[in-house]
């Protein structure tokens, strides 16, 4: 009103409207973290799912299988990574490939001229004057085909990766029945029938490499085989009673022509590969291979296949 001067000030009472400043700062706070830790989780996971894509596919192809190229999402790092990946994938898919088709070639080419070697000593008369020589060149011969094959026999089964429902038990007696052809003593029963899906190509050959091993290195004294068909595991024993493995080499003699017997010599011992593929057919077929200290002497060699899927 006209001449009034005093100050007109409107408000409430704290007390009726009921704000404590200090529950109130805590409940912003408590928000504001959640709220912080939510949005922090969302973008760690925007950041870690490639991340694992790219991880996962990394021990897949690590195991000797070739997943599908992962999907280029997320920030444009992550994306340059995801393409990157994939298209070194498809580089060492293409140079594994050629490797194949380089072998196959290498065998061929090779193979023709030792298959006319072979004829023209078998047209030799007499025996080219010395038959123990020429019994040494043919040995020699036979070796030479030998690593061959077994050169391209592994890159065949590195290749073909079908898993069919095999019955593992019916493997082991048709390897155990060829090898007692040869007189050659091995305590097995054959057991229940033990079903796995796999690639029987493979499982067919890391048996019969063990089982041979176990058979040169026995010193003539009885094979012991064993199945362990457990639902989620099974487990396949070669036992044998020779000198066995020292403990700082189980592993070394899975290298390509790695040999305990140092001589080379084929009546002391193999090619040296026979071990070198049973580990990579095992690892690409995501099986474990051990070599372990038999009770009193030997060597146990344990094959562990758990359960696909």
């Amino acid at each position: 009103m006209p001449g009034y001067s005093q100050k007109l000030r409107l408000g409430f009472p704290r007390s009726r409207i009921g704000i404590q400043p200090p529950l109130a700062l805590l409940f912003l706070f408590c928000v504001g973290t959640a709220l912080t830790f939510f949005t922090a989780a969302l973008l760690a996971r925007r950041l870690t799912i490639p991340l694992e894509r790219v991880s996962r596919s990394a021990r897949l192809i690590g195991k000797g299988s070739w997943p599908k190229p992962i999907r280029e999402e997320g920030p444009e790092e992550l994306q340059v990574l995801t393409q990157t990946f994939n298209q070194m994938s498809q580089q060492v898919k293409e140079l594994l490939a050629n490797r194949t088709l380089l072998l196959a070639g290498i065998s061929h080419d090779l193979r023709t001229p030792l298959t006319q070697v072979q004829l023209a000593l078998e047209m030799l008369p007499g025996e080219g004057g010395d038959p123990e020589l020429m019994a040494g060149i043919k040995r020699d011969l036979a070796t030479i085909n030998q690593l061959i094959s077994e050169t391209m026999q592994i890159s065949m089964e590195l290749e073909k990766q079908e898993q069919v429902e095999t019955d593992i038990a019916e493997v082991l007696e048709t390897i155990i029945q060829a090898a007692r052809s040869y007189d050659r003593e091995i305590n097995w029963e054959n057991s229940q029938s033990c079903m796995r899906k796999l690639n029987p190509l493979a499982l067919h050959r890391v048996i019969t490499n063990l089982l041979e091993n176990a058979i040169r290195y026995g010193e003539s004294k009885p094979i012991k085989v064993e199945l362990e068909c457990n639902e989620s595991l099974l487990k396949i024993r070669i036992q044998d009673q020779g000198p066995g493995i020292p403990a700082d080499q189980r592993e070394s003699v899975f290298l390509p022509f790695y040999r305990l017997e140092k001589s080379r010599s084929t009546t002391t011992g193999g090619s040296g590969l026979g071990l070198a593929i049973v580990r990579q057919l095992a690892d690409a077929n995501g099986w474990n291979i051990k070599l372990q200290p038999a009770p009193g002497s030997g060597t146990v060699a344990l094959v562990s296949i758990p359960k696909q899927g």
